[in-house]
């Protein structure tokens, strides 16, 4: 009955589209030359396709008017016989608009292809009426709704490609009719319902692809009767279970991808017997379990091998000289540790005939051993060599100077020892070595000058020794060099102080480095960070150094520097950290220092300064500088104690004072005995404060009042449990708006917040911490308690109002994001590692980052902060920990705060600012989190799970699939800090040095 009705509806269509057409044709004196009216047919309906379109920028549809025929049109193919429209065919044209159902009235159409433009709406159930239609490519649009069950009629489809859409629902049961259907590519949408069985009736499949989409449930096994398949994706799929066994009988596949899911079980040993065709073999990032079945070595076709983030275990068994067609092999992230084995590493012999092999990630394997001399016998088209964070000893093999391809060699965190080989310097394609985190003695060989391509070059924490060499100024692009915590000693070459290059950062402290700092230090104009703290160095500090403009942390402490701070210095208005403590240095602060707006932390401490300190900028809060052990230093803020500075002036004007204070004793007395009244009478209706509240008493209620009109809602700029935000301009601070903090006393936990957050402020300063102004604990004008945190005022706002804000008429681009988790990392390193007391942030989230007017980000709010090895803000099991979504699963378990716990909501927030999601986000449940959801989309699928707004690709194929990498290492990231697993998550400060590395990859594109 509705195939009768259909048949109705679409005769009296075409009759009255017919009389509009030859309307038309009258009207316009226009013909359209055709053997019978039906073409009219054609050419209305692509009228009707030209109405649709709102936008076509490169005006392909120009040509589609009444002065041509319309077999003439650009994208139309008709057929010879009947001039009927075959081919309508308008790829990556910039299209916009949305599909017209008229097109389903191209009867004679073999083919649509629409791919890669922005068409929206639904698609049009009227296709199913394309009875000739072989092949649709609707992919890489904006097409929503569902997939419409009447393209079942389309008897003769056989490619149906839909993906890159959005597209909802289910599989409708009637693509089982489809029974020509080839390939069905439906990747990249929105897709739930799971694999239905009953696509295991198409047996004429040769290719599926349902890459990223959120179906859920297992793998069928019906996909077995698939006996023509080539091509399997189902990567991101949120699938679980075990794979059928019924699919490893499909001896045509080519290309097998189910990475990225929740797979469960083994796999089957004779998998390699059985898949002899397989190209491309991808399972990485389930939880798969077993062994690397050993009959993979059959698979001599094979190219692609990853199985990387899974739990592998037992020895690495492939025999990889059978496979001489491999270019990629990923395992890294599994415990490919041998029971009893006491070198795993004897599987890098048989690697020698993998000629084409490009990349051989093996990182945190779990690999015991000595690395072979064999490695030297690896492909010369090797790239890639991830080797770091397993257990291997012995010396390096000086064969890995062979390795002439290699751009990226990894070492680090292993047992290495004797000397790094020199023929290191063979390597002239290198752009990042590391080495770290071993047993490496002995000096850094001169021919690591070679290295001409060097980016990045870490060294640090060996017990390397002797001179550092100067042929390290022959690396002409490198921009980032970590040589502390060695036995290196000499002095600091020149030739490395002579590299423009050299624009990240120079660390060389912990070291025996002896001599003063080289004038040539004076090209090093844009380095960002230099360390030269606890090595011999001594003399004056040189007033070239002030010719280094673009520093923003500087740290010489510990050596024996002696004079005065030189006046050049006053051009490093850029500093945020200066740390000159424990040396010799004399004469008296220099004014300059308290004029630099930028200057977080000042560090003075143990040298022999004399005079007056000033009171003015970082000098105005006691937090932000330590001047302790320089006996001579007087005045200066109360809090620091210090003497008063004597009087100048000749004998006969003490008369005169001793008259005054005479004079005004008794005036003075009789103000203290009112001040010491009027606290007693307060001391029972105010709680008594800790030492860091009471250093924050520095303003009133009533100036707060003023500050804020009446704390009005028009300057409310949030809120949260225990307090709101107000934008105010305080009289003492010439106009600038600061942000204050008022604490909801009534609320349970406000006051012990208020406590946690000034002990947190007292022990803290760092460029990526939100600067405190001053602080309020006192009572209102009805006599009620009042605390209040005063800080500078962050004019961008939070990172919260960036990504989900709808005020926001522009987003943050790719870089201000990895630029922005970049500073937080460096603030939770600095937090954890690089504090006298290691503090706990307990809250990290979008809301609480803050960026500064040059887009600097600042974590704010310590109020649920923990100090550790302290008796302060002690947590219970019951006590509030964090935020939904970015508290580490063990606080809900009752876990003590800790800083790994940090980590696991820094991971959160970086999958937050890369992908626009929230971590409770709706799309989030039934197992599925936003942690899975990044998981399951590393490498092939990276691209889909990122942000619109955060970037556009170039379209060179090169830059976008270096771009890529880059997302793919970011997420990667992410997917580490945030595992449940505390001891598995990455350290914060490896986090640092990868997202620099992954800043300084992008800027090179």
């Amino acid at each position: 009955m509705k195939s009768l009705q259909a048949i109705i509806f679409s005769f009296f269509s075409r009759i009255s589209f017919l009389c509009y057409g030859l309307a038309i044709i009258c009207l316009t004196s226009a013909t359209v030359s055709t053997s019978n009216g039906s073409n009219v047919t054609d050419y209305l309906a692509l009228l009707s396709f030209k109405s649709k379109i709102t936008q076509d920028p490169y005006q392909v549809l120009t040509s589609w008017n009444h002065s041509f025929h319309f077999c003439d049109w650009s994208g139309i193919s008709c057929g010879k016989r009947h001039k009927r429209v075959t081919v309508l065919w308008l790829d990556s044209q910039g299209l916009e608009g949305s599909l017209s159902p008229h097109v389903g009235n191209l009867s004679f159409l073999r083919m649509l292809s629409l791919s890669n433009n922005s068409f929206q709406g639904t698609i049009p159930h009227e296709l199913g009426h394309l009875s000739r239609l072989r092949i649709l490519y609707l992919d890489e649009n904006k097409f929503s709704g569902i997939i419409p069950t009447n393209l079942s009629s389309c008897s003769n489809l056989e490619v149906l490609w839909l993906a890159h859409n959005k597209i909802v629902g289910s599989i409708p049961k009637e693509m089982s009719l489809l029974s020509k259907l080839t390939d069905l590519v439906i990747n990249n949408n929105k897709l739930t319902g799971g694999i239905p069985s009953f696509l295991g009736n198409v047996t004429s499949m040769e290719v599926f692809s349902a890459t990223r989409n959120p179906f859920g449930g297992s793998i069928p096994d019906t996909m077995g009767h698939w006996k023509s398949l080539t091509e399997f994706h189902s990567g991101g799929c949120n699938l679980y279970g075990s794979i059928p066994h019924s699919i490893f009988n499909l001896s045509l596949l080519v290309n097998f991808s189910l990475a990225g899911n929740h797979l469960t079980g083994s796999l089957p040993s004779e998998i390699g017997n059985q898949l002899l065709n397989l190209e491309f073999l991808q399972l990485w990032g389930n939880e798969l379990t077993g062994v690397l079945p050993p009959s993979i070595s059959n698979c001599s076709k094979l190219g692609l091998l990853e199985m990387d983030n899974n739990n592998f275990s037992g020895k690495l068994t492939i025999d990889f000289s059978k496979l001489r067609d491999i270019y990629s092999i990923s395992l890294h992230n599994n415990n490919l540790h041998g029971p009893g084995e006491v070198d795993d590493m004897r599987f890098i012999d048989s690697l020698k005939n993998c000629t084409g092999l490009v990349d051989l990630v093996l990182v945190s394997c779990n690999f015991i051993g000595v690395l072979p001399i064999s490695i030297g016998n690896l492909s010369d088209q090797l790239q890639l060599l991830g080797l770091g964070d397993n257990q291997l000893f012995g010396s390096l093999p000086s064969s890995i100077g062979n390795l002439a391809g290699l751009t990226y060699l990894d070492l680090g965190s292993n047992r290495f020892k004797g000397k790094i080989p020199t023929t290191i310097g063979k390597l002239q394609k290198l752009q990042y070595l590391n080495l770290n985190n071993n047993l490496f003695s002995g000096p850094i060989p001169d021919t690591i000058g070679n290295l001409s391509l060097l980016n990045k070059l870490y060294l640090y924490s060996n017990k390397l020794e002797g001179h550092i060499p100067s042929s390290l100024g022959n690396c002409k692009q490198l921009n980032g060099l970590s040589l502390f915590d060695n036995r290196l000693s000499g002095k600091i070459p020149k030739q490395l102080l002579q590299l423009p290059s050299l624009t990240n950062f120079l660390q060389l402290s912990y070291n025996n480095l002896s001599g003063s700092i080289p004038s040539a230090i004076k090209s090093l104009k844009m380095l960002s960070g230099l360390d030269l703290s606890y090595n011999n160095l001594s003399g004056t500090i040189t007033s070239s150094l002030g010719e280094c403009i673009s520093l923003t942390e500087l740290y010489l402490s510990g050596n024996r520097f002696e004079g005065i701070i030189p006046s050049s210095l006053s051009s490093l208005g850029g500093l945020g950290v200066l740390d000159i403590s424990v040396n010799n240095f004399s004469g008296r602060i220099p004014q300059f220092l308290g004029k630099w707006k930028s200057l977080e932390y000042l560090n003075l401490s143990f040298n022999d300064f004399e005079g007056e300190v000033p009171v003015v900028g970082v000098f105005a809060n006691a937090s932000a500088f330590s001047v302790r052990g320089n006996n001579r230093l007087c005045d200066g803020l109360v809090t620091l104690e210090l003497p008063k500075c004597k009087e100048t002036g000749s004998k006969n004007k003490r008369f005169p004072f001793f008259i005054l204070v005479i004079v005004i004793a008794p005036t003075l007395l009789i103000v203290l005995c009112c001040v010491y009244l009027l606290c007693k009478k307060k001391r029972n209706s105010q709680q008594s404060q800790s030492s860091g509240s009471e250093w924050f008493m520095k303003v009133s209620y009533g100036q707060l009042l003023k500050a804020t009109d009446g704390f009005s809602v028009a300057n409310l700029i949030g809120e949260g449990a225990f307090s709101c935000v107000y934008k105010g301009i305080l009289d003492s601070d010439d106009d600038k708006f600061v942000a204050i903090k008022v604490l909801r006393l009534q609320n349970r936990g406000a006051h012990k917040s208020f406590l946690a957050e000034c002990e947190a402020w007292r022990n803290i300063r760092h460029r990526n911490l939100l600067k405190i102004v001053t602080s309020c604990s006192s009572v209102d004008f009805q006599g009620n308690d009042f605390k209040a945190l005063v800080y500078e005022f962050m004019p961008n706002g939070s990172v919260h109002d960036w990504l989900h804000s709808s005020a926001k008429t522009s987003k943050l681009n790719l870089l201000q994001r990895i630029n922005i988790l970049r500073d937080v990392a460096n603030a939770l390193d600095y937090l954890h590692n690089r504090c006298q007391t290691t503090i706990v942030h307990g809250d990290l989230k979008p809301s609480n980052i803050l960026l500064d007017a040059d887009m600097v980000a600042h974590v704010g709010d310590f109020g649920l902060a923990r100090l550790l090895g302290t008796n302060l803000n002690q947590n219970s099991s019951t006590g509030v920990k964090g935020t939904i979504g970015y508290a580490p699963p063990e606080y809900g378990l009752g876990s003590e705060m800790t800083s790994i716990g940090d980590v696991y909501s820094f991971g959160i927030l970086l999958l937050e600012v890369i992908t626009g999601k929230k971590p409770t986000d709706d799309m989030f449940n039934d197992g599925l989190s936003l942690h899975k959801f990044a998981y399951m989309a590393l490498q092939d699928h990276v691209i889909d799970v990122i942000d619109d707004d955060a970037i556009v690709l170039q379209r060179t194929e090169a830059n976008a699939k270096k771009v890529e990498e880059c997302l793919v290492a970011i997420i990667k990231i992410g997917v580490l800090c945030s595992v449940d697993s505390p001891p598995q998550r990455m350290k914060i400060e490896i986090v640092v040095n990868e997202l620099q590395r992954i800043l300084d990859m992008l800027q090179i594109i």
